[in-house]
């Protein structure tokens, strides 16, 4: 029995269209992930404000850091891993003069999120630390 090219085109009824999207997607992820994995690591951080918060799992939190000016090249980074299993971040945007991180609890647990202030993503120099305690019941 040969196979035409519609039936090697699809794989359980799917298009192949929908596969090469997969893979593209795929790809796309693994180098974001090996560009995190690559990006150079941040050394001593400089003492900073900490806070704390006690929230539980499914809830939704915003951190917000104040904007570095445009010229400076400052850059805010998340500075230390952090435990996954307790939070996901959502999303990241400017709003007025801060930048604003969206995180889901995502079970419960404890960590710190950790962001360091430096001059672009290459320099494991911190100008300036932030840190922001999550408990999650």
């Amino acid at each position: 029995m040969t196979a035409d090219w519609k039936t090697i085109a699809s794989r359980s009824g799917r298009p192949l269209a929908l596969a090469a999207a997969g893979f593209a997607l795929s790809l796309a992820l693994l180098g974001a992930g090996l560009a995190r994995a690559d990006s150079t690591p941040i050394g001593s951080l400089p003492a900073g404000p900490s806070s704390s918060t006690t929230t539980k799992s499914g809830q939704l939190f915003a951190v917000a850091l104040p904007k570095a000016a445009g010229t400076s090249g400052l850059v805010w980074r998340v500075a230390r891993p952090y435990d996954a299993s307790v939070v996901k971040e959502l999303s990241e945007g400017d709003v007025g003069t801060s930048v604003v991180i969206v995180y889901k609890v995502v079970g419960r647990g404890d960590t710190s999120i950790v962001y360091a202030l430096t001059r672009g993503d290459t320099s494991s120099k911190a100008v300036k630390s932030v840190t922001y305690k999550v408990h999650s019941t």
